[in-house]
């Protein structure tokens, strides 16, 4: 089954610690970090993830979306997350930023956004723990899915069976019960929803429905090996 990931930023800001309790079930909360520099949104950061940290069970997956990234890295990592998760194409020593997450004891996660070819992780598969496939470009959620992003998730899905390491390959932007077959029989394991969750009166059932969306794709990959 894959990993479902609630996004907070789709959430309702003036009650989070409510909104975490919603989706206590899933085993990773993704926080979405924006600068409105290298994205033009704006959204939360170190000091809101500190004070959410002691509420929640959940492995915190921290999605840079700022540009420099590597200054904030300890700081993050203070703040209690356990995934950082930084831009390729925002980050020109990605590798000594792979390396500096690693050594702060957290997973070490790259975000591919729509225009950049998968390629371009090529020289970090023996490092990254974590590959982000973005389905929409980066900045605002509520976008609709960008197709075309699955030939990219089948690559990624390829290069991390020929890197023979168990990396987690997750998509972010449009996903819900509609899009979530077409990931996951693509090879994604680890799916990132904001408003398909959040903007669910049952928080629970949503992220049932996307489990259940799962299953016939990852049956229909099986029977095709």
């Amino acid at each position: 089954m894959p990993i479902i990931a609630p996004s907070l930023l789709a959430a309702d800001f003036s009650n989070l610690r409510h909104e975490m309790g919603a989706v206590a079930e899933a085993p990773w909360l993704h926080l979405d970090v924006m600068d409105g520099h290298f994205v033009p949104n704006i959204s939360f950061g170190m000091p809101v993830i500190k004070a959410l940290r002691p509420h929640s069970k959940a492995r915190f997956d921290a999605h840079l979306m700022i540009e420099p990234a590597d200054p904030y890295l300890a700081a993050m990592a203070e703040a209690g997350v356990d995934h950082i998760t930084v831009h390729v194409e925002g980050n020109a020593h990605l590798h000594r930023t792979l390396q500096t997450i690693k050594a702060l004891g957290c997973k070490a996660g790259v975000a591919i956004c729509p225009a950049t070819p998968p390629e371009a992780l090529s020289e970090v598969m023996d490092m990254v723990d974590i590959i982000l496939v973005m389905t929409v470009n980066p900045g605002f959620g509520g976008q609709k899915f960008l197709h075309g992003q699955l030939a990219k998730i089948r690559t990624l899905a390829e290069m991390i069976r020929k890197s023979g390491r168990d990396i987690v390959l997750g998509v972010d932007g449009g996903i819900d019960e509609t899009t979530t077959p077409l990931v996951t029989e693509a090879g994604a394991t680890m799916l990132v929803a904001g408003s398909a969750i959040f903007g669910k009166d049952d928080r629970k059932a949503a992220i049932e429905g996307m489990r259940a969306a799962a299953r016939p794709a990852r049956l229909s990959a099986s029977a095709g090996e």
